[in-house]
Order: C-alpha cells, then sequence, then structure tokens
C-alpha cells in the first residue's frame, strides 16, 4: 500500500509521537505500507517547522531518513492535466501522489482535493490508518482460513 504524505501529515508525524500521522510513519519505517512524499512537501514542512516548533526538526529529518521516500516534484504536464481537481496551492502535492501511484493522499486538508478519477483515494491520516487496518486484517484473516 503507498500512502502520499502532504505536509502536515510529515509536520503532526515528527512533531507527536502520538496519532496517527506519527503511526503511518512508524508502519513505514517497518515497511508494513510505503509513505512516500515530494520535495515540495518536504520543505512546506521544513519551513512550518521551524517557524512554529524548531524544537521537531530534528526528529522531524530522522523520521524522513527512516521512513518516507522522497519523490522529485512533479512535471508541469502532470500539474496541468489535474487542473481543477484541487486547490491551486496543493495541486501539486495531487500532481506528485497520482505521479508515484499512491493509493492514498493522507492530508488533513482533505476539502482542498476534488479527485475526479481515483487513485489517489484522498483521506485523513486516521481514515488512511483504519483502511490499513481493514487490510491488515483481511489479510491475517485469509492466512488463517489457508
Amino acid at each position: 500500500m503507498r500512502v502520499f504524505c502532504d505536509a502536515d501529515v510529515l509536520i503532526a508525524g515528527s512533531a507527536s509521537t502520538t496519532g496517527a500521522s506519527h503511526i503511518l510513519l512508524r508502519l513505514s519505517e517497518l515497511t508494513i505500507i510505503e509513505c512516500v512524499t515530494s520535495k515540495q512537501a518536504i520543505a512546506e514542512a521544513e519551513r512550518n517547522l521551524a517557524a512554529k516548533i524548531p524544537s521537531a526538526l530534528p526528529a522531524f529529518g530522522a523520521i524522513i531518513d527512516a521512513a518516507a521516500v522522497v519523490m522529485p516534484d512533479p512535471a508541469l504536464s502532470v500539474r496541468q492535466r489535474l487542473a481543477g481537481q484541487a486547490h491551486p496551492k496543493d495541486i501539486a502535492i495531487l500532481a506528485a501522489a497520482v505521479a508515484v501511484g499512491a493509493d492514498f493522499l493522507a492530508t488533513f486538508n482533505v476539502r482542498h482535493f476534488r479527485v475526479k478519477h481515483a487513485p489517489p483515494i484522498v483521506l485523513s491520516p486516521g481514515m488512511v490508518l483504519a483502511r490499513v487496518r481493514r487490510s491488515l486484517t483481511a489479510l491475517l484473516e485469509e492466512r488463517a482460513e489457508d
């Protein structure tokens, strides 16, 4: 399962050791899921952490190194193709999620996205985590039947 993490998820996941954002990143570190993000999301998260929670910057760097695959920003053609499906400031995030083939786009700004063709499915970190749990439960039940 590939989850694209928006900057707000990266911030929440590094600023707190509890909550769905942190759990998603830990699951990625354990290779249960794959968290991916873009250079733009990293830069936005670093900028916001430096301004609001500078003490979280070391944890942010460690978590990104351990748990996230950082992809290049998407091509202009991908962003143009998705015009109108996200708030203008978030179109590059949607384009990056599409470009990497993410199953989910985890963000606290779900209302900023109007994806016409999924994937990715845009959900809050908690809702993505609920989907991961359901998938793992189904897998365990399937194996128990074998």
